[in-house]
């Protein structure tokens, strides 16, 4: 599926995003990586171009301009691109005491403005070409299960898991297959990248909201899945073309919990009136 096929990447030159891209490398494809970082986007290039054709593009991916302008570039650089992984996100939480607004538009930026973006610049390049296509937007577990990881954060990645699903509806006959990612524990330094980035005029921390991102940020690394076993279920689920991808079962029980209380919250179906 992959073979000689051309892949773009955010935030691909570290933590998932480089499981995902050493996975597709290993298959063949051809890699274009973009990140904020560019001392990461070094280390990237000089790891990837030992094993495929690989150009790298430094992107904040809430620049719509940019991303559109990246695109271009990459379309130059290597061809028309097959398969486009928005994989580049942030995790961070404020009290809703503390809520002016800064921080819920950055991390809508990156989040789910960021995921929009990269559909935009390459979902009408596949749609123009009419040889079909890969979407795969990464979301979590926190998009489909709701509390402990900060509102802004879920509404993020429920926005996202929403955004997917319909695409996948809206592309399937465009022959564009569509998937959402939702990581749980990977060993990544997502919590830590994300307090680089923060900007200074967002909302400070509690000392508890502190501490439970240091927590979280730990638990990451000492019990997350590797990025490699994690970037392996992303293109093997991609290529089983499931709508939803995990990168372990770890949640489940909490999944099957809050569904079964959605249905509990739902009355009987009226047969006479039809539905969807």
């Amino acid at each position: 599926m992959f073979q000689g096929k051309i892949c773009f990447i955010t935030g691909g030159a570290q933590g998932l995003g480089l499981g995902i891209a050493r996975q597709l490398a290993d298959r063949g494809a051809l890699l274009a990586i973009a990140d904020r970082d560019a001392k990461a986007l070094v280390e990237a290039h000089r790891e990837l171009e030992k094993l495929t054709d690989v150009r790298t593009y430094q992107l904040d991916v809430r620049d719509r301009q940019a991303f559109l302008a990246v695109a271009d570039q990459v379309e130059q650089d290597l061809g028309p691109v097959h398969g486009v992984f928005n994989n580049a996100g942030v995790v961070d939480s404020v009290s809703p005491s503390r809520m002016r607004g800064e921080l819920w538009d950055w991390m809508v930026g990156v989040n789910l403005n960021g995921v929009y973006n990269g559909v935009q610049a390459f979902v009408p390049r596949m749609i123009a070409r009419g040889d079909g296509g890969i979407v795969v937007n990464v979301s979590s577990v926190a998009g489909i299960l709701p509390g402990g990881s900060g509102f802004t954060y879920h509404a993020t990645k429920f926005g996202v898991v929403g955004m997917t699903l319909a695409l996948r509806q809206e592309l399937a006959h465009h022959d564009i297959r569509v998937s959402v990612i939702c990581p749980g524990e990977v060993t990544t330094s997502i919590v830590r990248n994300t307090a680089a980035q923060r900007p200074a005029e967002a909302e400070a921390h509690t000392d508890r909201a502190r501490k439970i991102l240091d927590a979280a940020q730990e638990s990451l690394l000492s019990n997350g899945v590797s990025i490699d076993d994690a970037g392996r279920s992303v293109v093997e689920g991609v290529i089983a073309g499931q709508p939803f991808v995990f990168t372990d079962g770890l949640y489940r029980k909490y999944i099957e919990e809050y569904h079964a209380q959605i249905l509990s919250c739902m009355p009987e179906a009226d047969p006479n009136r039809a539905g969807r």
